[in-house]
């Protein structure tokens, strides 16, 4: 099966050996992304919300490097190292899905890259 790479300066570049998306049929794959402001490299991580809305830009700017938006994404994974930060980081969450949310999951860990918050992945279909 042929897959296409995406990557592109409106979303951080990645810190490993890995792209921030493989598209492959319909499907596209977007790798978890924290909130790195791909313009200058910084974290932007003042509080809780400043956070999640950069996770949720990269993530935007990645679809649309594919062709697709948020109404496009089927499932997503929400890493946060802090399950009693849940209820602000949905609420900034859901103001970027107009309706028919996609299924999702939110697992708390130890630890993220860079000892952020919260990291998001998608995965889209068309």
């Amino acid at each position: 099966m042929e897959k296409n790479i995406i990557n592109t300066p409106a979303a951080p570049a990645p810190i490993g050996p890995y792209n921030q998306a493989v598209q492959s049929g319909d499907f596209l794959f977007i790798s978890g992304q924290i909130c790195i402001d791909p313009a200058s490299g910084d974290l932007k991580n003042k509080d809780i919300a400043e956070e999640t809305h950069q996770v949720m830009h990269n993530l935007k700017a990645i679809l649309q490097a594919a062709g697709m938006s948020f109404n496009n994404v089927v499932k997503t994974t929400i890493f946060i190292t802090d399950m009693k930060r849940f209820a602000e980081i949905n609420e900034v969450y859901g103001k970027y899905f107009a309706e028919n949310f996609p299924a999702r999951e939110t697992v708390q860990v130890s630890a993220l890259p860079k000892f952020v918050s919260v990291e998001i992945s998608m995965i889209a279909a068309k």
